[in-house]
């Protein structure tokens, strides 16, 4: 039996819809899924007893998908099953995002759980190669997208980010802590006025059974107003929510969508 370990966003529907037999959804507490009701809410405090529970219903495989913030931990609230996990849950909440989901992805395996990926189950998320849609993509906006694709790379050691916006060879900016939808959105009222391209690709050596990044038609309205010329995600790295709109959404607003392979 499946376990979808759901957070926030669309994601985990899509990933829940795309199965043949119904997943055992499951919510930590404050990060419910968009559109999609858990059958199983917990607590980081009770990690340990979810877990026993997940066995006891016949659980052997989990899918991490969609958002989550850094919980605040209420030491009080911590039961017997789980202190003997707090050493790790510490950890995972004070590293960067990818060394956070291995540690709790190990905290499953050591418990039997088979870890499976987003892209395993719904391998249609990833878009084929090329430039979709309408709009083609400029060589500046190609040689910025080797800069960003640079960038990802030499910054994926330090576990910061997965996405960036680059403009004629120059950064604008990172993503970081806050996450795209803020990066983009301080890209509105950004002093030079308007340009560039959004880039999003998997950070080197990243475990992609948990956090592999995500665009859907959203991106493409956060891209327009923020002033991008369009947007580069890496082939085979990239999920895409609701491909057809996505590109309508595009097209509409002057964006080129350009799936790229990775070169470094």
């Amino acid at each position: 039996m499946l376990a979808l370990i759901a957070g926030m966003g669309a994601l985990p529907k899509a990933l829940s819809a795309s199965q043949t037999g119904k997943p055992l959804v499951c919510s930590l507490e404050g990060f419910s899924p968009d559109g999609l009701e858990p059958d199983v809410v917990f607590r980081l405090e009770q990690l340990g007893t979810f877990l026993i529970d997940l066995k006891a219903r016949g659980v052997s495989e989990v899918c991490f998908a969609g958002a989550i913030r850094r919980p605040q931990i209420d030491p009080a609230a911590i039961d017997a099953d789980t202190m003997p996990l707090v050493p790790i849950i510490s950890e995972a909440i004070g590293s960067g995002d990818d060394g956070a989901l291995r540690a709790v992805m190990s905290l499953f395996e050591d418990q039997g759980f088979n870890v499976r990926s987003a892209e395993e189950l719904a391998p249609d998320l990833l878009p084929g190669t090329g430039v979709l849609g309408c709009h083609q993509i400029s060589e500046a906006a190609q040689a910025d997208a080797a800069r960003a694709e640079r960038l990802i790379n030499a910054l994926s050691e330090e576990d910061i980010g997965q996405a960036c916006i680059v403009s004629d060879g120059q950064v604008l900016a990172m993503e970081a802590v806050f996450g795209t939808d803020w990066m983009l959105e301080s890209m509105k009222n950004r002093p030079d006025g308007k340009g560039g391209i959004f880039y999003k690709s998997p950070k080197l050596g990243q475990d992609r059974r948990a956090d592999l990044p995500l665009i859907g038609p959203d991106t493409a309205l956060a891209c327009a107003e923020a002033g991008m010329d369009g947007i580069v995600i890496e082939a085979g790295g990239v999920m895409v929510l609701d491909q057809e709109s996505l590109i309508a959404r595009c097209d509409a607003a002057g964006l080129f969508l350009w799936v790229r392979e990775r070169t470094t």
